[in-house]
């Protein structure tokens, strides 16, 4: 009898071998953001630098759900050019603290990726749905991990969420999936990836109709289920975007005009490393193993004189599809091709069609998946070589440093900090926000309200501290505001032509520049500065009713540009020092 119980105990821990690595990574990364706390390492470009202070500045001010008000920075904007409320990951910021609300935003992504994989591919297979579980769950969970873009972390997960119901609508519907796709849209985010579905959506309703020689009446059901939940849980956005005649910097942005054999690179570079918004690092196992696969799957089809199978193969259209992503990607910075769809479609003017891209994380972890399993078809020991690679596929992506890899940089840096005796340089997320010295700051001079401006720091620190920002990061803004803005930081640009072209060629960081170095904005302890002058039209300044200059650097010509120095104020831990000068 015992020896009956061991059986079925091995049996079980082989069976749902998954389990250990998957709930292990959860529970670590659980444990160590939650044990170091502020003290973790947070990525800072497009993410601390911009989403989390807005989050925070719509806490600070109330207005989650509020309507017709602005919110404090750029000089007062709308509340409708930020986040819509109606988001699940909006929702975890009002009812958590921000850093708490980011961790379980980065947790609650992973488990939505492997649910999402997990029905999307017992859809596709259910009858081998038990034989491929280990692989199923493994590859979704590969998927979840990927260090997305935080804040559309959900948005990327839940893409095979979307592939299921659509799936599930065109094989037998129902009003509780039509539900289900007007829900979708609450982890889902419309102009990254929610107008390519329903792009694909049109073509694959053609195309089904053509192939059944009938309307695909269900799919066009769901496809305005899927529309209107859009519009409902982006109703901001749709509203800024159709309804206001507001002329925006999206006017203005000048994009890349490559020649074609720039095109061409551009293409192959983004097929081959994807983005940092997306970093799949597939490179270093997927893609290779993808190539070899392809060329050998091809190969034998040849062999066997099947030529048709190629083009019946569904591993073959996912490169496929990955390929024209990355082709879709590469012709956008094609000017002439550019220019004609925003003559055709002006409200599109600006906006990027080449967020293709962003599918691509997906589909090649399903290439790679197409793969294994066919390696679980084959036998015992191809079984295990499945596993095998997939693990190495899971730890490829855990270990490798890429810009949002949280969890790496925080157990690297603590350890460093533990093993070496010494602070690093970076700061961590309580050392960057400082919100204990902004609130000692705040006090001491009394602040209520008054416009401010940051200099050799992100305006996203004074904002997440509740302080009112005449400069701020936004893709997204009034082009009167810019041109307003441009004339308190003309000395600067004057002396910096690389500074000038980014800021008149783009200009969504609308900050103080310097006049002598490409930038001043680091988070680390150490300000990296070589002039301590600074660059600003005062006048400008005071005319955007501009009141306070919070800054890292210690001006040296603050009288001649009629700022007064109201202190000097030192984080307890040292890691920053702060000076506040106020518009004289």
């Amino acid at each position: 009898m015992k020896k009956l119980v061991q059986q079925k105990w091995f049996v079980g821990l082989t069976k749902y071998w998954f389990l250990f690595p998957i709930i292990g990574f959860l529970l670590l990364a659980g444990g160590v953001f939650f044990y170091f706390g502020e003290k973790s390492y947070i990525a800072v470009h497009d993410n601390m630098d911009l989403f989390l202070a807005q989050f925070q500045m719509l806490k600070n001010t109330d207005s989650f759900w509020k309507h017709g008000v602005d919110v404090p920075f750029l000089g007062g904007i709308s509340r409708d050019n930020l986040p819509s409320e109606l988001s699940l990951y909006s929702m975890l910021y009002m009812i958590f603290p921000a850093y708490t609300a980011y961790i379980l935003g980065l947790l609650l992504k992973i488990v939505i990726a492997m649910v999402s994989f997990r029905l999307l591919a017992k859809e596709l297979y259910p009858e081998k749905f038990e034989t491929y579980r280990p692989l199923i769950y493994m590859t979704g969970f590969a998927y979840g991990i990927i260090n997305f873009f935080p804040a559309f972390g959900f948005a990327f997960a839940s893409m095979p969420l979307a592939a299921y119901l659509l799936i599930r609508v065109y094989k037998k519907p129902s009003k509780w999936l039509y539900v289900a796709l007007f829900l979708y849209p609450l982890v889902s985010y419309f102009s990254y990836m929610g107008i390519f579905i329903l792009g694909y959506l049109v073509v694959a309703i053609i195309r089904l109709s053509i192939k059944d020689k009938k309307p695909a009446w269900s799919l066009m059901v769901g496809l305005v289920a899927l529309a209107l939940g859009y519009v409902v849980c982006e109703y901001r956005l749709f509203g800024q975007m159709l309804l206001s005649d507001e002329v925006t910097i999206r006017s203005t942005i000048v994009n890349p005009s490559l020649s074609i054999l720039e095109v061409l690179q551009e293409i192959f570079t983004v097929w081959k490393d994807g983005i940092f918004h997306a970093d799949g690092v597939h490179k270093k196992v997927v893609l290779p193993i993808c190539i070899v696969y392809f060329i050998g799957n091809n190969a034998y089809y040849i062999w066997k004189k099947q030529p048709k199978k190629i083009l019946h193969d569904t591993f073959n259209f996912v490169m496929l599809f990955l390929v024209f992503n990355s082709i879709i990607y590469g012709l956008y910075d094609f000017e002439p091709l550019r220019t004609l769809v925003e003559t055709i479609v002006p409200p599109l003017e600006g906006w990027q069609f080449n967020r293709t891209i962003f599918f691509n994380s997906f589909l090649w972890y399903a290439a790679l998946f197409l793969i294994l399993k066919r390696f679980y078809d084959a036998g015992i020991w191809q079984t295990w070589i499945a596993n095998v690679i997939i693990c190495i596929a899971v730890l490829v992506i855990i270990l490798e440093p890429s810009r949002y890899n949280d969890l790496y940089y925080t157990c690297y840096y603590r350890a460093y900090e533990h093993f070496h005796g010494e602070e690093v340089d970076n700061l961590d997320y309580g050392q960057f926000y400082a919100v204990e010295l902004f609130e000692e700051i705040k006090e001491d001079i009394g602040y209520d309200g008054e416009w401010s401006v940051a200099y050799g720091l992100h305006p996203a620190i004074l904002e997440y501290n509740g302080i009112a920002t005449l400069d701020g990061y936004l893709g997204f803004y009034s082009q009167q505001y810019k041109e307003d803005f441009r004339k308190v930081i003309a000395p600067a640009l004057e002396r910096m032509e690389p500074t000038r072209i980014y800021y008149d060629d783009w200009g969504a960081r609308a900050y103080l520049y310097s006049g002598t170095d490409l930038s001043i904005v680091n988070a680390t302890k150490t300000v990296y500065a070589t002039d301590y002058d600074i660059y600003i039209d005062t006048q400008a300044l005071r005319e955007l009713d501009g009141e306070y200059i919070f800054s890292r650097l210690a001006l040296t010509n603050a009288a001649e540009k009629n700022l007064k120095l109201l202190g000097e104020y030192t984080s307890e831990d040292g890691s920053y020092t702060i000076y506040v000068y106020q518009v004289d």
